[in-house]
């Protein structure tokens, strides 16, 4: 019987169509797939439950929340000797699981992801939060939450830091003290992809390159089907990679989907740029 490979992004749709079984880490380390074809993820999952196991055999069943924190930090920062790419943050490597493994070193998101993976397998609830401009990590301890940032070796941070941190991306007029608390949710998986496709979306936007883009549009398509703009976005590069066919019927499907967008004019606008196109297709 011959077994047909199932596509790399068939196999993404298949991981993240369900809430409540998305497994964060496999999630993720499948977009490096796009830079890395044929890539196995399985040394990489070997990989994480390796380090995950040296943590587990390290810890007692009475330990604190406290203590699992700090053994964590120790293997993942002095023994692992991950850090965060400060010299080059927009390197999309940073966004590739396999290479955040191979290299010792990501951005904050990615770095969150590997940490979190570990954490929760020796038994420390972690979870990720989508705060403002920087990705964090926080779990329960002391009757509190602790929040920590993988970017800076696992450092906590302080309710006046975080509000420090999110200052810059408030308007004037705003308090961060009143506003803190809105930016601190438990970042579902969904969220956490979504966020990780973006920052490669916008390196690859800067860069104009838009052949590495289409694959992260396509992937950001399967994962938030109730976002019609990413569909508009998939038409725009494919228009810019001259398929006009498929520009078109994302656009299309885009303004059956927001039919009181505000953008719709402008939309149309470029159907009918891309329809004479189309037409010499045939």
């Amino acid at each position: 019987m011959t077994v047909t490979p199932i596509s790399t992004l068939d196999y993404w749709a298949m991981l993240v169509g369900e809430d409540d079984s998305l497994p964060l880490f496999e999630a993720a380390a499948s977009v490096a797939q796009d830079a890395y074809p044929g890539l196995d993820l399985e040394p990489l999952l070997d990989a994480v439950d390796s380090f995950a196991a040296r943590l587990r055999g390290r810890l007692t069943d009475d330990a604190t929340v406290v203590h699992k924190l700090r053994m964590l930090n120790h293997l993942f920062f002095g023994e692992l000797h991950f850090r965060g790419n400060a010299n080059d943050y927009h390197d999309p490597e940073n966004s590739y699981l396999n290479r955040v493994i191979d290299r010792r070193c990501g951005i904050p998101i990615t770095l969150a992801i590997l940490y979190i993976e570990i954490g929760r397998q020796a038994g420390i609830p972690l979870q990720g939060v989508c705060f403002p401009g920087h990705y964090l990590v926080k779990t329960r301890a002391n009757g509190g939450e602790v929040f920590i940032d993988v970017f800076d070796q696992g450092r906590s941070l302080s309710r006046g830091e975080l509000e420090a941190r999110l200052v810059n991306h408030l308007p004037d007029d705003a308090d961060p003290t009143l506003e803190l608390g809105h930016h601190l949710h438990s970042a579902r998986p969904r969220e956490t992809l979504a966020r990780m496709l973006r920052n490669l979306k916008m390196i690859h936007l800067r860069d104009d390159d838009w052949g590495r883009l289409l694959p992260v549009q396509q992937r950001l398509v399967a994962l938030l089907p109730d976002e019609p703009t990413e569909l508009r976005d998939r038409g725009f590069v494919y228009s810019r990679l001259d398929c006009p066919r498929a520009a078109i019927a994302d656009f299309e499907a885009y303004l059956d989907a927001a039919p009181d967008c505000a953008d719709g004019p402008a939309v149309r606008v470029r159907i009918d740029e891309l329809r004479p196109e189309a037409d010499r297709l045939n």
